[in-house]
């Protein structure tokens, strides 16, 4: 697939959150943007006016009037840009980040995140910064708005802090022994952000671990079980189960180690969110959101 450059005013309005309706506007009043057009006469925008706008909305969005920024220089723009990301950090990363995705600018990825270091822990990071720019970068995929590249460049790039964090960890932390817990995506399961992040909370509270990662069967976690026998199995359920019910799923779970023995599964992801909890077993924990994750790890350790 080639990778987009050229947008249309559905995609700045998703990209941005300003109306198409009001992009217009702001085009033939003010003469923010330089649209090219197709042979049959359809505005299509270059990967600068997408930056161009980016930075229009994120002044817009914080109480400048579109007729003030439309006289300003590109000097000036970038010199309020900066200002303002003082006041409103989080926002401004944000939009920073997007842009690294478009211009698969891992410098520029690198450089907000170390930025973002000065006043937040990388805990703070994720909840505050990863987990939004996920969530829209879920969306503009499923709107076809950005590439399938785009949302696998910014998923490695947060993965490869997740890891980078978690080497540290293991040089802090005094693990118990033996692990705890086992964590694992089921076979056909492959977003694999939340279980990392996950195997980075059981760790920073010194719970050690067994990661297993993505595609795992369910018959092959009993192996686990031959070397450690009080192990909790931790999932993360987005994609999967397709064909049957989340209760089915832990059902399925269960009878792999058979009627003498249950081990403790710990459920997250969308997935679980509209599960029937008549249907899940009593060894089985849902746990719907980060806080009830670190929540429970708490409980688990104290």
């Amino acid at each position: 697939m080639l990778v987009k450059t050229k947008f249309s005013i559905k995609d700045l309005e998703n990209l941005s959150g300003i109306k198409a309706h009001t992009i217009r506007i702001w085009e033939k009043r003010y003469g923010v943007l330089e649209p090219s057009r197709t042979d049959t006469n359809i505005r299509t925008y270059s990967l600068e006016n997408l930056k161009h706008l980016l930075n229009i909305s994120f002044l817009y969005e914080h109480g400048y009037k579109i007729s003030k920024i439309a006289k300003l220089s590109k000097k000036e723009l970038c010199g309020l840009i900066t200002e303002m990301a003082v006041v409103h950090e989080e926002q401004h990363a944000i939009h920073q980040l997007k842009g690294a995705m478009f211009q698969f600018d891992q410098q520029l990825f690198a450089n907000t995140y170390h930025a973002l270091l000065k006043t937040k822990d990388f805990p703070e990071i994720f909840t505050s910064i990863f987990i939004p720019l996920l969530t829209d970068i879920g969306f503009l995929w499923q709107v076809g708005t950005i590439d399938p590249c785009h949302e696998r460049f910014v998923s490695e790039m947060v993965k490869q802090k997740i890891i980078v964090n978690i080497e540290k960890l293991y040089t802090e932390r005094a693990l118990q022994k033996p692990p705890s817990f086992a964590l694992f995506l089921p076979h056909k399961e492959i977003h694999d952000i939340g279980l990392m992040y996950a195997n980075y909370l059981c760790i920073s509270k010194g719970i050690n671990t067994i990661y297993l990662g993505t595609n795992i069967s369910i018959t092959g976690l009993k192996e686990i079980v031959n070397h450690h026998h009080n192990i909790t199995f931790l999932t993360y359920l987005t994609v999967v189960p397709s064909d049957g019910t989340v209760g089915q799923f832990c059902k399925k779970f269960n009878a792999e180690f058979g009627k003498n023995k249950t081990y403790d599964l710990w459920l997250c992801g969308s997935k679980i969110k509209d599960a029937n909890r008549t249907e899940i077993p009593s060894n089985v924990s849902l746990l719907h959101t980060i806080p009830d994750l670190e929540t429970a790890l708490e409980t688990l350790k104290n």
